[in-house]
């Protein structure tokens, strides 16, 4: 068995602050003995637009949070799939990145969202633009990490069960997803779809979401869950900071595939 943990923040503009908390939760996951630790999507910094330009310009220079993470992941010598960070591309916009590291604290990869939430949602924000500011990724990622093969994606990423079919082309035991999801669609969606898409890949899937109020106005979901491949939810939070364990059976896993070969099955037609 290997435990693995999602961590849920409700980070704000507070820099240091939000790197305190994901420190504390670190820690806490570690003592409970996770292995693999998942950071929800824009935990250095949420709901500052000038302060996350900021941040990514400095970030493609320095690449001060990457050293963090790095450091992070060796002192508590776990794999952790790091969230995303802002990084500035020559092009001005950023890219949603998420570096992962191994328990040495060597960097295992980088996956660049590739799907953008540019979306009208009934909510206080009302329309969504990440392409304004961000530059969608074109490569799918899946890490060989110590404990499997390790599919990222970011949050509206979920929406695209393509991306997931491919993960499953390359090969893929576990699948994180770094998210913050809006209120509205959250509640409508989140769960549901964590849940297909750990049926249809057979493998166990960790949701790590914001959850709460934040700065301007944004609204997060929460709910951040651990499911396994048969569906299960294993875990699953509500709103508000946490973390959440649970154990990973590769065993079972393998047995779910074996018995139920949905991959050897699938057919390409016109």
């Amino acid at each position: 068995m290997i435990r693995c943990a999602a961590m849920q923040l409700v980070s704000g503009s507070d820099l240091a602050g939000n790197l305190a908390s994901v420190e504390r939760w670190a820690h806490n996951a570690a003592e409970q003995g996770a292995q693999l630790l998942v950071l929800p999507e824009s935990f250095a910094l949420f709901g500052d637009r000038a302060g996350v330009a900021q941040l990514a310009r400095q970030e493609a220079e320095s690449a001060t949070l990457q050293h963090w993470l790095s450091a992070l992941a060796r002192r508590l010598q776990l794999t952790l799939v790091g969230g995303t960070i802002a990084v500035a591309s020559e092009g001005g916009r950023a890219w949603a990145s998420c570096f992962s590291y191994g328990p040495d604290g060597g960097e295992l990869g980088c996956y660049r969202k590739i799907h953008l939430f540019d979306a009208s949602v009934n909510d206080a924000t009302a329309a969504y633009r990440e392409s304004d500011d961000y530059r969608p990724g074109e490569h799918v990622c899946v890490l060989q990490t110590p404990l499997g093969r390790v599919g990222v994606a970011i949050c509206y990423d979920l929406r695209f069960p393509a991306l997931f079919q491919r993960m499953l082309d390359i090969g893929v035991d576990i699948i994180a997803i770094p998210s913050a999801f809006t209120r509205t669609t959250g509640l409508a969606h989140w769960l549901p779809l964590l849940r297909a898409r750990a049926i249809e890949c057979q493998c166990l899937v960790i949701g790590a979401n914001q959850g709460g109020e934040h700065a301007g106005g944004r609204q997060t979901s929460g709910g951040s869950a651990i499911v396994d491949a048969w569906g299960n939810v294993l875990a699953e939070a509500g709103f508000g900071e946490t973390v959440l364990v649970a154990e990973w059976d590769a065993v079972e896993q393998a047995a779910i595939r074996k018995r139920m070969p949905v991959y050897e099955h699938r057919r390409c037609f016109d």
